[in-house]
C-alpha cells in the first residue's frame, strides 16, 4: 500500500509588486503579479490559476493592506472572469483591473468588461494597441498602458494622440527600461509610468497555512444550494484552521471603513455571506490546483476545541475561544509573533487582548489551555474547572481533532 508524503505545515507563498510612479516620482500604485518562487524574474504563469493566486494571496494571506497601503494595485484578468466564469469576490474600490492584451475581444468579452465597469470595478487595457479590437473599450476604460520599449516612436505617438480623444483615460508608461524611455515618456505626456528605469519587481514572500483542498470543496457543496445551513458551513470552515484564517481575512475585503470587528469565524461568515464564500472558496480551488495531499494540523484544531469547550465554565464565548485558540494555534505553527498575526485581522477588541495580553475572560480561557499543555498544576486548582474536568474536556478535544483530520485523510483517498 502506498502512501503519500505528508507536506510541511506551512507553505511560503509569493507575489510580485511593481510600482508605478507618478511625474514627481511618487509611487500612485502597484502591480502585483504571479510569481511561483521567491527569486523568479518574471511570471512564469498568465492563466487564470495565476490571476486566481495573486487575487487569494493578496486579499487572504498577506492583506491588501499590507501589501499595498493606501494605493491603488492593478491586477491582470484573463477571460474566466472577464465574461464570468469566475465571479471577482471583493468589491470595488482599490483595485484596478488589467484586460491583458491576449484576451479576444469577442461580444462575450466585451460585454463582461462592461458589465465589471457597471459594476464600479475600474479596467485598464495592458499593453494596448490597435486592430486587437481592445480599442472597442476606450470609451470604458480608466487607464490605458502603452508598452515604450517599441522602437517605433511613431506608432507609440499616434496611439498616445488617438488615447488623447477619451478625456477619462490616464495613460500609463510601461516597459520604461532606460533614460531615453524616460524622456520619451515625459514628451508624450504619460501620467504614469512603470518599468525597470524606475523600479524592478519585488517578490514579496509570506509563510502561511497550506488549506484542506477536500474541506475547500465540501464547504463549496454545502453553499451550492438556495438555503445554505449557516451551522453547518461554520462547522466546515472551522474544521480547517487554514481555511478558517483565510476567512477571516477575507472579512478585510468587506469590513473596510467599518466600525464592527468579529469575534469569531461565525461572525465572519455572517459577514462576507454565502455568495462571496462561495467566490472565495472557488477561487481557492483554482489557486491551490496543484496542492499536494493536506497535512496534519491536529495540534491546532485540539487547542481551539479545548478552548471552546470550557469557555462558558470560565464565562466566556465559545464561539471566540475557538478564534482564539484557533489563531493562537496558527500563530505557532508559521512561527510568527500572534501580535503581528492578528494585527492584519478585523478582530473583536477582546480577542485581541485575549491573544495579545492574555486579559479577560478569553485570556482566562487560553491560560488555562496553555497551562494544561505544558503540565501547570496551578491550572487544576481552579475554582470553575476541576482536573477532572479539564482533563475530560481535553481527551474529548483531541478525539474531535483526530475524527476531523482522519475523515479528510480517509476522504482524500478516494478523490
Amino acid at each position: 500500500m502506498s502512501t503519500t508524503p505528508e507536506p510541511p505545515t506551512a507553505q511560503i507563498v509569493h507575489v510580485g509588486r511593481q510600482p508605478l510612479y507618478n511625474h514627481a516620482g511618487d509611487v500612485v500604485g502597484y502591480e502585483l503579479l504571479f510569481r511561483g518562487g521567491g527569486s523568479e524574474i518574471e511570471a512564469s504563469r498568465r492563466n487564470a490559476y495565476a490571476t486566481s493566486q495573486v487575487i487569494v494571496n493578496a486579499f487572504t494571506e498577506f492583506g491588501l493592506r499590507e501589501l499595498v497601503g493606501n494605493h491603488t494595485c492593478f491586477i491582470n484578468l484573463t477571460r474566466e472572469f472577464i465574461v464570468g466564469e469566475l465571479a471577482l469576490p471583493f468589491e470595488p474600490g482599490q483595485v484596478v483591473l488589467e484586460i491583458l492584451e491576449t484576451v479576444e475581444m469577442d461580444d462575450d468579452a466585451i460585454a463582461g468588461v462592461t458589465r465589471l465597469v457597471e459594476q464600479g470595478y475600474p479596467i485598464a487595457l495592458d499593453d494596448f494597441v490597435f486592430g486587437l479590437g481592445h480599442e472597442k473599450l476606450l470609451d470604458i476604460a480608466s487607464y490605458v498602458k502603452i508598452d515604450v520599449l517599441d522602437s517605433d516612436m511613431e506608432r507609440i505617438a499616434s496611439v498616445v494622440a488617438a488615447c488623447r480623444q477619451y478625456p477619462g483615460i490616464k495613460l500609463v508608461a510601461e516597459k520604461v527600461e532606460t533614460p531615453e524611455h524616460t524622456m520619451l515618456a515625459h514628451e508624450l505626456g504619460f501620467e504614469l509610468f512603470q518599468g525597470y528605469a524606475l523600479s524592478r519587481t519585488q517578490v514579496v514572500s509570506i509563510a502561511t497555512l497550506a488549506p484542506s483542498r477536500l474541506r475547500r470543496l465540501e464547504l463549496l457543496g454545502a453553499l451550492t444550494g438556495p438555503d445554505a445551513d449557516l451551522d453547518h458551513v461554520v462547522s466546515i470552515v472551522t474544521s480547517d484552521p487554514a481555511l478558517s484564517f483565510r476567512v477571516l481575512r477575507a472579512t478585510n475585503a468587506v469590513a473596510s471603513g467599518l466600525t464592527r470587528r468579529v469575534s469569531s469565524v461565525h461572525e465572519a461568515v455572517v459577514m462576507l455571506g454565502g455568495r462571496r464564500i462561495r467566490e472565495w472558496v472557488t477561487l481557492m480551488l483554482v489557486s491551490d490546483i496543484a496542492e499536494a495531499a493536506e497535512d496534519q494540523l491536529s495540534t491546532t484544531m485540539a487547542r481551539a476545541r479545548l478552548c471552546q469547550t470550557i469557555a462558558p465554565r470560565l464565562d466566556a464565548s465559545a464561539d471566540s475561544a475557538f478564534t482564539v485558540g484557533l489563531l493562537w494555534g496558527v500563530a505557532d505553527v508559521l512561527g510568527v509573533p500572534v501580535a503581528d498575526l492578528v494585527a492584519s485581522l478585523p478582530l473583536a477588541d477582546d480577542v485581541v487582548d485575549a491573544l495579545v495580553n492574555g486579559a479577560g475572560s478569553l485570556g482566562e480561557v487560553l491560560s488555562m489551555v496553555r497551562g494544561y499543555e505544558e503540565a501547570d498544576a496551578s491550572v487544576l486548582t481552579h475554582p470553575k474547572v476541576s482536573p477532572a474536568d479539564l482533563a475530560k474536556a481535553y481527551l474529548s478535544a483531541v478525539g474531535w481533532s483526530v475524527r476531523t483530520v482522519h475523515g479528510v485523510l480517509r476522504a482524500s483517498d478516494s478523490v
